[in-house]
């Protein structure tokens, strides 16, 4: 099947027209969480809570479809609970906030990490990505990420991707990064929101991730969809399973 798909799929380039449509749905989200009534994705149902609370890793669409067409791309938005049990903000703050040791910590997903800037709760972080479903994909990634106290409780935090490249061969001699935006485009931008909340005798993380990719090569949604469709959302709940297990 990786042959497959591989043999099939052209490379593919980033637009314009699509990184503008993107930056509008960032904007547009940005709104809505700046207005949501409650400060947690998980409370806007009590069923939700409760399952979290009871700890399961809930995860489910930011709007009312997780998946919008853009012009040439496809914009992933899902978002994401998890509850820790007896674990206080400071040490979730401080093991989310390593991002030296999210190499460790996001293992297989992240084969490289470190901070290369930081002033106060701002960071300017590099990671090396692993993509795996059904084909394997690695990319070499820049984010910046702020993090803002809420209260004596909460803190949130906006991470934006910077600069992500597909590298070719990856771990082998012949190793090469292709520039931003080419490549086979199963991931051209990705921004991710925080929200953590102590209460209920431990910490509640929360995350919802926004994502770029290609859309779908005409003739080749029954090869190439059910990939693109599913990696945005098994890469949160692989997130938010492995942040879990970094507390146990």
């Amino acid at each position: 099947m990786a042959i497959l798909v591989a043999g099939c799929l052209h490379a593919a380039q980033l637009k314009p027209p699509t990184v503008d449509a993107f930056n509008r749905y960032i904007r547009e989200l940005e709104q809505r969480l700046n207005h949501r009534k409650s400060f947690l994705w998980a409370d806007e149902s009590p069923t939700r809570a409760q399952r979290v609370l009871l700890g399961e890793i809930v995860v489910g669409p930011g709007q009312a479809k997780p998946i919008s067409p853009v012009p040439d791309g496809l914009v992933h938005d899902w978002v994401g609970t998890v509850f820790l049990p007896g674990t206080n903000l400071e040490t979730t703050l401080a093991v989310i906030r390593n991002y030296d040791r999210h190499k460790e910590i996001y293992k297989p997903e992240v084969i490289d990490s470190k901070i290369l800037a930081r002033t106060g709760n701002e960071f300017r972080v590099y990671m090396r990505l692993l993509k795996k479903q059904v084909i394997t994909v690695v990319l070499d990634t820049e984010h910046d990420a702020r993090w803002v106290p809420v209260d004596a409780t909460r803190w949130r935090s906006a991470s934006y991707s910077t600069r992500i490249a597909e590298v070719s061969n990856a771990g082998k001699p012949e190793e090469r990064v292709l520039p931003p935006g080419t490549g086979q485009g199963f991931l051209w931008k990705i921004d991710s929101y925080w929200r953590l909340e102590e209460r209920d005798g431990g910490t509640w993380v929360e995350c919802e991730a926004v994502s770029l990719t290609r859309d779908i090569p005409t003739g080749l949604g029954w090869l190439i969809q059910p990939i693109i469709q599913s990696l945005p959302k098994t890469a949160l709940e692989n997130t938010l399973r492995e942040t879990r297990a970094a507390f146990k």
